[in-house]
């Protein structure tokens, strides 16, 4: 058995091992998906394999395998590229096969030439995704997966950096300036990772010189390329994932995992120099502009490319959890055992779980525990299904009642985000609402797709904070933005602008809107506040509320969000006939009293308070839970209408 530098550090090795005994014959492609499928099977072997979200990009070895958990932002058209192909010696006119697959350059010897009429030549087409890292992934999720990490990093080889390791979140100047990333890269040319490429040592040198000559003196540059994350001062690389197999089952906005071959040659930056030289020079010999080449051909050292060998669906980011739970993932997932066993231990000591979180949001809310009781549900709400345009399972809270430009909102957010994978606080002020772009929008110069702040994952938690909204006036993109809020909150799902039409991109995001009166904006449930305790120092109290939950209990919070959102749930013929009953009974006491959406929200609630309680069908029990937490809210309500004089 090959030791695992081969297939980690160079999966060529391996890639060209299989092509080599199966040239003949077009089955070696799936001999090597089928080799590395078995490898990453192997006891914790996925671990062993770097991952770009932990490690700077600088510090690992062109070409090993490399694995990114990544967003998919965009998707470029489909690209050609030799499969395989032929080379030939002039001096001795020997033969020599190649394969193209994984590749951005074609590998050539000093001594050969491709012959592009070769009989042998075979042309395939693979597809390329812009991917970002998943927006708003919480700090915990991102540590979590660096310490269950085995892998073996040291810098490159390729230069000697005189520095000490660092992460992202240290590297955001290499990020911002690529100039500076690339200079620490002037040592490639000493070792010629380039392989095969002849006169590769050059375009290195040519390439650094360039980037830094971009940001002092050139005029006539473009300027720094936007990396086009969804959410202001997100850090991490994009990446420009090569699909090989299988595209048409990923989506824009779907989260993966791929494990494919990093390609960071500098080459690339010098090819595509030279096509936007001679391109301005002869216009019909290339048909891109220079916008979209630079956009789609970016310096390898600030957006590498992945050569996929395999990808995955992600159900969920939660480190915590088995990598697939439910049924129809479990059927392809190696650990079926371990994780229906996961699943039995965690159900059995759910309830003293379900306690403790309901205890400290309580805490969080104040003294309010009917608050945190829907806070709960909400957090473990996600649309299930779709009914023609009606999303079913969406649960956007609105907690009003909560102190006007208080620090209170940013700590609950706080908290949410140290419970959930990932998440994003939008501050809804006047600024914001008119400066900020919400809604994705195509670029047609550059042919790619803009982000906005709704391009977002699925299940992300996003917390709409209105407490922060003054009097001022909106304008037309303000009156848009509001418009897709809207739009995202009662159909989950954004518009996304091609501007001669739109383009309706379904979601599945939990929106909590927290403020003072009642949200401008829609919600499925209105929730008011009703502090019992007003603490003296309000950063004091809620930071000691952190600081007071042990780690392992946290983690157990994280488990139970997560495991619960994936669960199935259904209601027996026996109770939706007695839901029936019920309803109509009330309908007959109080007309006024219940209306259908009344109904749909109390179902949701006990759909919800089941699950809370790791109960997947619905009990009579339940259900009239539901029906008394649904009661509380609006006697609170009526209550607080009654003091204010006006409609909440």
């Amino acid at each position: 058995m090959p030791c695992v530098a081969d297939w980690l550090n160079n999966p060529f090795s391996i890639v060209q091992g299989i092509f080599a005994q199966n040239v003949p014959n077009s089955d070696w492609e799936k001999k090597v998906t089928e080799y590395f499928k078995e490898k990453l099977k192997e006891n914790n072997a996925t671990n062993w394999v770097p991952s770009l979200n932990d490690v700077p990009v600088h510090y690992l070895k062109p070409n090993s395998l490399v694995k990114f958990r990544c967003m998919v932002q965009d998707m470029f058209d489909p690209e050609f590229y030799m499969g395989v192909y032929e080379t030939v010696d002039p001096n001795t006119n020997a033969r020599v096969l190649h394969f193209g697959k994984y590749r951005d350059v074609a590998e050539c010897g000093p001594q050969q030439e491709i012959d592009l009429n070769s009989s042998q030549t075979v042309t395939s087409e693979r597809q390329t995704f812009y991917c970002v890292p998943v927006p708003g992934e919480s700090a915990w999720v991102k540590e979590a997966y660096v310490s269950s990490s085995q892998a073996r990093v040291s810098p490159s080889t390729s230069y000697t950096p005189s520095r000490h390791k660092r992460s992202y979140e240290e590297d955001e100047d290499m990020d911002l300036h690529p100039s500076k990333q690339k200079e620490q890269h002037t040592g490639d040319s000493q070792s010629g990772s380039g392989g095969d490429i002849h006169g590769c040592v050059e375009p290195k040198r040519l390439e650094t010189e360039a980037s830094a000559g971009h940001h002092l003196i050139s005029p006539n540059c473009s300027p720094p390329l936007d990396l086009n994350f969804p959410l202001p001062g997100e850090k991490g690389p994009a990446c420009l994932v090569k699909v090989y197999e299988s595209w048409d089952n990923f989506k824009v906005n779907d989260v993966l995992e791929v494990y494919g071959i990093l390609s960071v040659d500098p080459v690339l930056s010098i090819v595509n120099n030279e096509e936007r030289d001679s391109s301005a020079l002869d216009p019909m010999e290339c048909m891109d502009t220079a916008e979209e080449q630079r956009v789609h051909s970016p310096p390898a050292s600030l957006v590498p490319r992945i050569h996929v060998i395999l990808a995955q669906k992600l159900q969920h980011i939660n480190p915590l959890l088995p990598a697939c739970l439910n049924e129809e993932e479990s059927k392809t997932c190696e650990y079926l055992n371990l994780t229906s066993l996961f699943v039995t231990n965690f159900m059995s000591e759910l309830s003293p779980v379900r306690a403790e979180l309901l205890g400290f949001l309580t805490h969080a809310l104040l003294g309010d525990s009917l608050a945190a009781e829907y806070l709960i549900l909400h957090l473990i709400s996600t649309v299930y299904a779709r009914r023609d345009v009606l999303p079913l399972g969406k649960f956007t809270v609105n907690l009003s009642g909560c102190p006007r430009n208080s620090i209170f909102t940013e700590h609950i957010y706080r908290i949410i985000q140290q419970l959930v994978p990932a998440s994003y606080r939008l501050q809804m002020t006047i600024e914001n609402m008119n400066h900020s772009r919400f809604i994705p929008h195509k670029d047609y110069a550059a042919n790619r797709l803009v982000s906005g702040v709704l391009q977002l994952a699925s299940n992300t938690s996003l917390v709409v904070d209105e407490t922060q909204l003054e009097q001022g006036q909106l304008d037309t993109t303000g009156v848009h933005n509001v418009t897709a809020l809207g739009n995202l909150i009662t159909w989950q799902k954004v518009d996304y602008d091609f501007s001669y039409h739109q383009m309706e991109f379904p979601c599945n995001i939990n929106v909590l809107i927290t403020s003072e009166g009642r949200s401008l904006l829609p919600s499925d449930c209105q929730v008011h506040l009703q502090p019992q305790i007003i603490p003296p120092n309000m950063e004091e109290y809620m930071n000691s509320l952190l600081t007071a939950v042990l780690p392992s209990v946290l983690n157990k919070f994280r488990i139970y969000l997560s495991l619960l959102r994936l669960l199935d749930y259904s209601i027996s013929d026996e109770v939706t006939k007695a839901v029936e009953e019920d309803f109509v009974e009330m309908r007959k006491n109080d007309p006024e009293s219940i209306t259908a959406d009344d109904l749909h929200r109390t179902l949701l609630v006990a759909r919800f308070l089941s699950l809370s309680a790791g109960q997947t069908t619905l009990s009579r029990e339940r259900w009239l839970r539901a029906k008394q937490l649904e009661a509380l809210r609006k006697v609170r309500l009526q209550q607080q209408k009654c003091v204010n004089g006006n409609e909440l």
